[in-house]
């Protein structure tokens, strides 16, 4: 329940709402209580090993990649119902409703003691976390009219962009999404500047060595010029 009601009990822990609202509805619940139940106790396990073929696979991301849309649609509007023209509310309700069943299921790893901070999913988002954020920040938009399309044809690009991606990853197995490179090029226009701090500190690293080295050295050549002298002195003694 906390897989697949997460993003419910979330985005209602945000707005403070009662987070067992997801229980009134009980047609959701019935089918989550069905499809739990036939894939944990079906004879001979067909279900499982209908599910391990892989076209079987890529319709059922698909359905889950359409239900991801209307919940972050639904997210940001319930949103806009308490915070009118909310920026930050409504992106961070269509986030939490999309994609808050992976926060939701870290919390469990927690309590359970299964936790690692390496696998956290705010320091290391996946997919599913990023792909939301971005729709629940272009649906946020277009929610207070500063993108000029209609709600449903956007709706229907950005399902088709998320299917299209997800069934791509599936089937070429890679864990890259497509849009990457773009991340890369943000990082490095608007986190970049620090490259040149850290390698004017690599360079300050690396001479402080040699100068410790070099002074290392010029010891042994002041210790024996000494020598020399003291030898002089007794000879004119």
């Amino acid at each position: 329940m906390l897989h697949c009601f997460g993003g419910g009990i979330l985005s209602c822990l945000l707005l403070a709402e009662p987070p067992l609202k997801f229980l009134a509805n009980n047609t959701n619940i019935l089918l989550a209580s069905s499809i739990w139940y036939i894939t944990f106790f079906c004879p001979y396990d067909l279900v499982c090993q209908g599910y391990s073929y892989l076209p079987v696979q890529l319709l059922a991301s698909g359905m889950k990649e359409v239900t991801r849309t209307w919940k972050i649609v639904g997210g940001v509007t319930h949103a806009n119902s308490y915070y009118k023209n909310g920026w930050i509310v409504m992106i961070a309700i269509g986030w939490a409703r999309g994609a808050g069943g992976t926060i939701i299921t870290n919390f469990e790893r927690l309590v359970k003691g299964d936790w690692k901070p390496e696998g956290d999913e705010w320091l290391k988002m996946s997919y599913p976390s990023k792909v939301t954020l971005l729709g629940s920040v272009i649906f946020t938009f277009q929610h207070t009219q500063h993108l000029a399309i209609s709600k449903h044809n956007l709706m229907f690009l950005y399902t088709i962009f998320i299917v299209a991606t997800k069934i791509t990853m599936m089937t070429t197995q890679t864990s890259t999404m497509t849009f990457a490179p773009f991340e890369d090029t943000l990082s490095r226009m608007l986190f970049g500047w620090q490259q040149p701090f850290s390698s004017c500190e690599k360079k300050s690293e690396a001479k402080s060595p040699s100068n410790g080295v070099g002074s290392l050295a010029s010891k042994p050549v002041d210790v024996a010029s000494d020598n020399v002298k003291k030898k002089h002195t007794k000879k004119n003694e």
